[in-house]
């Protein structure tokens, strides 16, 4: 303990408690290392995700151009751009023209694989370069030699299909030789996810292939590269508002160098707001952790704060000296944070530069690391003014009654006044900076009540224990004893070990249910093929082929274009203020279909279906929740762009549609009369009663000899690579979660080092009226298991609740509670309850009983 033998000045003000401050901690950082660890955990994790997150965007926004391919780049879907639009195009700069669209090719074994064709012209790339083993100039790579074009594909393809560079394959009804392997396209970020190996081959190739029909599902993409003199963001944006202006009813979708991939950069700013909260959740387990140093501090300086009151300094000068040393703590917490979580991107680059997808510039960002300075400095002052408030009203009595601080009070007005202030601006911060704010408030309230909730489950314990009948069992009354009384550790144990459960069970119970979701069998009566681009004058024989080959299996036939929503209730769409869950609508090409009866897998909720011999009027059939997210209702008139043809309709009734169950179904769909005439295909399903490798393969086989035009698409390959995105993304989710339950063991460590002292004087005395070793360990094993498995059920109970919100309301995904993962949740807690407990208390029953009594 420091000695005070300076008299306190009569100058008040910051140096006195600078002063002061500093002398006190002169003997070490004694009781302060949980503290300093939560915030640098908590500062490191906000740090770290904003930090990356940041130098990815900045990485995107640099390599925007390179990514896009061009300045400007021109998409349309279904059709080719017409020559008075091309034109317009090559008037203003170097033009690329590139097609996307998916096939089925051949080995000449028979084997068949998905592919994602991409066909270009002979300027792609006008930017960047195209990573091909062995290499070679693109012109030679693509054109076509003794009977066949040259195409390139990546490793996937050649393994699934046992090929290797030199052999050849047949796409549709073109032959092609494999002349390089591809293992990188300077473009193919701005494509997003693709479901199949890339197929790269000629634009003349792909007219071979004969799979350009009227209505396949093929994207043209026209990249625009400007002069060098004129290829600026504003440049860029003219060309763009000029395309708007003179080709109105083009319906392409653009894109400039500044959002080469809108979809990527939403992912990352989603994805980073959502791993900065957990991180936050991290600070906020910290802040506990705080609360019991802080605590625990101003018990042990109980006498050095009563003497400086003897001598003279007021409680507000006390007050000033100890917050002065929480900040001082919290701030060199915060640095150490900030140096590890600034450092991150570096030591990402440097380990892992040459096999990262996503373009990194490695970069210290001060806006970023000042916001989680914030945030770490208003988490320590959030949690510990309530504790630091006590030290004004020490009595100088502390000096010569050993209880006199061993009642707890509330704080002052104008303490309470400040904490809910600070409180309010880390409230403030957290909504007001989030992407989504929505979430962000969810959170907060969220954590709020979790708060509130715990500090009641402690109570309502305590409560418990203390009503309880008198046990005849000694070790069993002893625990429970323990629980309830005065100065127990129970609030502080529930607090620190209940937030990092329901983290913990909130984080497995979405791994679970992901992983069920992707990964495991798929729906009942879901699919197990789709067929997509069957001419419409072939839809009739394809079904009756179908139904030939697998007559126990079921068929289902629909119509489908590709259009995209260019306004509704006459208001523009990027002038729309659509609700998050509602934006990705209006972002890109949707499927359109037009049917006389409600779709499979739909359910008419307003509104009523049109008559089978409808011939009025455009009428559409919008998806509830989406029309409610677009401020939508019925009698609302939504425009579309189909084939560079703006098709108005009128809502004339809503369906709720269940997406889960993998069939055909459509966000809008049409009455028959709206696209009578336009150029079409179908989609098929097949649902078999069992699947059957073997005769899955038949059939995929049997289809590609019969119907070379169509493509089979197998639903469980395409959830597996949706599956490997989403583990992905749950290990970030894992990493991140990590860091709170590391801060969530060191709290409790903390907490049970805060009470140790008085489990010395409590083991001294039992020991010297009797007690045996042994018994007092089971007293404290006991005490720690009762604690420790309510606090898991809390943790259980609340985690699973905020994961169920999470998979059902933003994730729109069905929920099952994984029981196996739950019940694991509760026996770590358990464990590393009553071991941390049980290590502190082998520490105080090692104290000689002498020493300790000599100072009672």
């Amino acid at each position: 303990m420091a000695t005070i033998t300076d008299t306190v000045p009569n100058s008040r003000g910051p140096s006195l408690a600078l002063r002061y401050a500093f002398r006190e901690m002169r003997s070490g950082l004694r009781g302060f290392y949980v503290f300093i660890a939560c915030i640098a955990l908590g500062v490191m994790a906000i740090a770290g995700v904003g930090s990356v997150a940041a130098s990815l965007g900045e990485g995107v926004a640099r390599e925007g151009r390179t990514l896009l391919g061009g300045d400007v780049a021109f998409s349309l879907m279904q059709r080719e751009a017409k020559p008075e639009e091309l034109a317009f195009l090559r008037s203003r700069g170097a033009v690329s023209v590139a097609a996307t669209l998916r096939g089925m090719a051949r080995a000449p074994d028979g084997n068949l694989a998905l592919v994602e064709i991409k066909a270009v012209d002979g300027s792609y790339p006008l930017l960047g370069k195209a990573t091909l083993a062995p290499d070679m100039p693109m012109s030679d790579l693509l054109a076509e030699r003794d009977g066949a074009f040259g195409a390139a594909t990546d490793a996937t393809l050649m393994a699934r299909l046992s090929l290797k560079v030199g052999d050849r394959l047949t796409v549709g009804n073109a032959t092609f030789q494999i002349r390089s392997e591809i293992s990188a396209e300077p473009d193919k970020l701005a494509g997003g996810v693709g479901f199949a190996p890339r197929f790269l081959a000629s634009e003349d190739a792909l007219r071979a292939t004969q799979l350009l029909q009227p209505g396949s599902l093929v994207r043209w993409i026209y990249r625009v590269r400007l002069p060098d003199e004129v290829s600026g963001d504003r440049a860029a944006k003219a060309l763009a508002d000029d395309a708007r202006a003179q080709l109105p009813q083009a319906g392409w979708e653009i894109r400039s160098r500044d959002n080469a991939s809108p979809q990527l950069e939403r992912t990352i700013t989603r994805f980073t707001q959502f791993l900065t909260l957990v991180g936050l959740a991290s600070l906020l387990v910290g802040g506990v952790g705080v609360a019991n140093a802080v605590k625990s501090h101003i018990d042990r300086r109980r006498d050095v704060i009563a003497a400086l009151k003897a001598l003279g300094a007021t409680g507000r000068d006390v007050f000033a000296i100890y917050l002065t040393q929480v900040l001082v703590l919290a701030v060199i917490g915060s640095l150490i944070g900030l140096v590890v979580g600034a450092s991150l991107p570096f030591v990402i680059v440097g380990l892992f530069g040459k096999l990262l997808p996503l373009p990194v510039v490695p970069a210290l960002h001060l806006g970023e690391l000042a916001l989680s300075l914030l945030y770490g400095l208003l988490t320590a002052l959030a949690f510990g003014l309530w504790p630091l408030a006590r030290v004004h009203d020490v009595p100088v009595a502390a000096l010569f009654r050993d209880a006199a601080l061993t009642e707890s009070h509330r704080p002052k007005l104008r303490y309470m006044l400040w904490m809910a202030l600070v409180v309010g601006v880390l409230i403030a911060v957290v909504v007001g900076l989030a992407y989504d704010k929505r979430v962000a408030s969810v959170f907060v309230v969220s954590s709020m009540v979790v708060f509130a909730l715990l500090r009641g489950i402690a109570g309502a314990l305590m409560a418990f224990t203390r009503k309880l009948p008198r046990p005849s069992m000694t070790m069993l009354r002893l625990a429970i004893a323990n629980i309830h009384r005065p100065g127990a550790l129970t609030p502080s144990v529930v607090m620190s070990l209940g937030l990092g459960l329901t983290v913990l069970v909130t984080v497995t119970q979405i791994d679970g249910n992901l992983r069920r979701q992707f990964m495991a069998a798929l729906p009942e009566k879901a699919p197990s093929f789709y067929f997509i681009d069957i001419p419409s004058t072939d839809a009739d024989r394809f079904s009756a082929f179908l139904k030939e080959k697998q007559p126990q299996s079921t068929v289902e036939d629909v119509p489908m274009l590709r259009g995209r929503i260019v306004a509704a209730r006459g208001v523009k769409a990027e002038d729309l203020k659509p609700s998050s869950d509602a934006e990705w609508v209006l972002q890109s090409d949707r499927g359109l279909s037009y049917t006389n009866e409600v779709p499979r897998g739909s359910k008419l909720v307003e509104g009523e279906w049109w008559a089978p011999d409808y011939s009025g009027p455009p009428l559409v059939s919008f998806e509830k929740k989406l029309a409610d997210g677009l401020g939508l209702k019925l009698g609302d008139e939504v425009t579309v762009n189909v084939l560079g043809r703006d098709i108005t309709a009128r809502i004339g009734n809503m369906r709720s549609v269940d997406w889960q169950s993998l069939g055909i179904n459509f966000v809008l769909v049409f009455s028959p009369n709206t696209f009578r005439g336009a150029p079409h295909t179908h989609i098929a399903t097949l649902t078999e009663p069992k699947s059957d490798p073997s005769q899955d393969a038949s059939l995929v086989k049997a289809v590609a000899d019969a119907f070379p035009m169509i493509t089979t698409v197998r639903v469980r390959e395409a959830l597996d690579t949706v599956g490997s995105v989403v583990t992905n993304l749950v290990l970030a989710i894992r990493g991140t979660s990590a860091v709170t339950l590391l801060s969530a063991i060191l709290v409790l460590g903390g907490a049970l080092a805060a009470g140790h002292r008085h489990r010395v004087y409590d083991a001294v005395i039992l020991k010297t009226l009797g007690a045996t070793r042994a018994g007092l360990l089971g007293a404290y094993a006991l005490e720690y298991l009762m604690i420790g498995l309510a606090t898991a059920v809390f943790g259980v109970i609340a985690g699973s609740v905020a994961a169920w919100l999470i998979i059902t309301r933003l994730m729109s995904l069905s929920f099952v509670w994984q029981a196996g993962s739950a019940a694991g949740v509760v026996l770590a807690a358990l464990i590393v309850t009553v071991g941390l407990g049980l290590a502190g208390t082998l520490v105080a029953l090692n104290q000689k009983p002498a020493t300790v009594l000599r100072n009672l």
